[in-house]
């Protein structure tokens, strides 16, 4: 089974039956992790044209993965990162 940022949140249904995920919390606790010295990281200067889930397609094998860099990186909105930011590799 694949790391995913949902691993820990719980599922529930609305009064219609329409399933809900919780918003997880796996994310701040990569960046808490990495802030704190507990998680090893090397880093990337994004450059014109990269994107999240393509570095994580390069570092991990997997772009699915794009989370783990936006977490470890304290990115909140992945779609919207400027060239230069400095992405945190866990």
């Amino acid at each position: 089974m694949a790391l995913s940022r949902y691993s820990f949140s719980s599922n529930s249904t609305n009064s219609l039956g329409e399933s809900l995920i919780s918003v997880s919390n796996v994310s701040p606790i990569v960046f808490r992790a990495i802030e704190s010295g507990r998680l090893n990281f090397s880093v990337h200067l994004l450059e014109e044209g990269e994107r999240l889930d393509y570095l994580a397609g390069v570092y991990y094998g997997d772009s699915s993965l794009w989370w783990i860099l936006a977490a470890a990186s304290g990115i909140g909105y992945a779609l919207q990162v400027p060239p230069g930011t400095v992405i945190r590799v866990p």
